[in-house]
């Protein structure tokens, strides 16, 4: 089970396993800067203003969100904690979130969709699908699917695969259209 740590202001991901192994300062720290890094250029993705008379959502309030506290949904490829999903002050449709996908399974087929999103793995090691085209997925590599960019990941390893997702779009920016007739899921 990954859990979040707390000593003094540190936080470190710990990945609880027989033989005490911990996740190394630097990949818990490339992990914040992932979702973080996410999260604030979509702030600045905005172009201000809006339309008179609109209401506007209310934006995500600044917190800190542990492993337990984020809604979790359970599946048969694994589980999804959710942290945070709906505005910010320059983005709408976000959301932060980890999962935890089996060995043998994928949250869904590659897919497209018109919002931007980073994938970062955590633990373990599958195969990315970008474009149509497969490669190897390993602990601490990015995926960024720009829109409408068929993307997905499989594990294919024989332990758990943990990865986090960022997906955002940047309010006051047009939606891309879509380019094509193709189903957003292959």
């Amino acid at each position: 089970m990954l859990k979040p740590a707390v000593s003094g202001a540190r936080r470190a991901w710990i990945r609880e396993q027989p033989e005490g192994g911990m996740m190394t300062r630097m990949q818990s720290t490339a992990a914040v800067l992932i979702i973080g890094g996410g999260l604030l250029g979509a702030a600045f993705c905005w172009h201000g203003g809006s339309d008179a008379g609109e209401k506007q959502p209310e934006a995500i309030a600044s917190k800190i969100v542990g492993w337990d506290a984020a809604r979790a949904h359970q599946a048969d490829w694994g589980q999804m904690r959710f942290y945070f999903t709906g505005e910010t002050s320059g983005s709408k449709n976000v959301l932060a979130a980890a999962a935890v996908v089996e060995p043998g399974k994928s949250v869904h087929k590659a897919h497209r969709h018109a919002e931007e999103e980073f994938l970062a793995i955590i633990e373990g090691e599958g195969t990315w699908s970008l474009d149509g085209k497969e490669s190897p997925a390993r602990r601490g590599d990015v995926l960024y699917a720009a829109p409408w960019v068929y993307h997905g990941l499989t594990n294919t390893g024989d332990r758990p695969l943990i990865f986090l997702v960022v997906r955002w779009h940047g309010k006051g920016v047009p939606l891309p259209p879509r380019p094509d007739n193709r189903p957003d899921e292959q």
